[in-house]
């Protein structure tokens, strides 16, 4: 076992040293890898952090309840303390006509109009706030339905249709953020399978050389597949970076955004998941396109050589 882990070792390290006397080249290879890899990456980034956004709205909206005219204070106090009971609802908030009255007066700037009012026309109110558990678009309108219900109550008025737009949309994203990380990791084994494939093909002469003492193709194969690995991981160490950098260049213009809408919301970065989700999944495909390479290109070697 010891000798099986030293002879992979010294295999990872001698790939290593192989592809930095070609540092140039290397460079450029985990660059293009890089960009693909960094391009879903970014783009889950801002549908995280746009669904972080949307969670904290969902958190703040609420539900208006006007009750019906000649609706009584005290019965608007007991439907307020009948609606403070439900186990959907975190607060809720009497609004009086007459103080409702008042704030329009205050706001309006025609207190002197109202004068002229015989009544006052407007009726109680309730503002009423959801729990986080009940804070989706579905458990909105469920909410809203069951305020309806109850006596007295005349509107409801829950303008929760943006939200539910705005989900609807944030998933569609998900979903083709999805299918182009599909495409992208196509595309990043299609490269490290093309330059494993060169790398073979220059190094023909010394692949022979092996299988005529003896080497197996797992032999000759596994420095290529170490060489794919090495391609993937710097390749997700650069777009690491790249989203890193991302986020470190409009943290601060969007906090600054969100600060004059009043909220606390901040730009968030990967994960430690995510990060090592980037990290493995740049090794796996690194380790997928070796593979497929060296296998089918050792495999023509080999039939090109029976034939001659």
């Amino acid at each position: 076992m010891n000798a099986w882990l030293t002879r992979h070792l010294q295999t990872l390290v001698g790939s290593l040293g192989r592809l930095s006397k070609q540092s140039l080249a290397t460079g450029f290879t985990m660059v293009v890898i890089g960009l693909a890899l960094a391009l879903p990456a970014c783009l889950q980034l801002l549908v995280s952090n746009a669904q972080q956004a949307t969670g904290g709205w969902n958190r703040s909206f609420s539900i208006s309840v006007y009750l019906q005219p000649g609706t009584s204070l005290q019965q608007a106090r007991q439907l307020t303390e009948r609606v403070r009971l439900r186990k959907d609802v975190a607060e809720v908030t009497l609004v009086s006509a007459e103080q409702a009255l008042r704030e329009l007066r205050r706001d309006s700037g025609f207190d002197g109009a109202f004068h002229l009012l015989e009544e006052n026309p407007l009726p109680h109110a309730l503002t009423v706030r959801p729990t986080d558990r009940q804070a989706s678009p579905a458990g909105m309108k469920a909410l809203a339905d069951g305020l309806r219900a109850l006596p007295t109550v005349q509107t409801v008025e829950l303008d929760a249709a943006w939200v539910d737009r705005l989900n609807s949309i944030l998933d569609a994203a998900r979903r083709g953020i999805l299918l182009a990380a599909g495409l992208l990791a196509l595309g990043v084994v299609g490269i490290i399978g093309n330059t494993i494939r060169l790398d073979i093909q220059n190094r023909r002469e010394e692949i022979e050389v092996t299988k005529l003492v003896g080497g197996s193709d797992a032999f000759v194969r596994r420095p290529f597949l170490y060489g794919g690995v090495w391609y993937g991981l710097g390749g997700a160490v650069f777009a690491w970076g790249l989203c890193a950098m991302v986020v470190a260049t409009l943290a601060q213009p969007i906090a600054r955004i969100a600060g004059l809408y009043g909220s606390g919301f901040r730009l968030a970065g990967l994960g430690w998941q995510a990060s090592l989700i980037l990290l493995i999944g740049g090794v796996s495909l690194g380790w997928l396109g070796s593979y497929i390479a060296a296998t089918r290109t050792l495999a023509l070697l080999a039939l090109e050589s029976r034939e001659c």
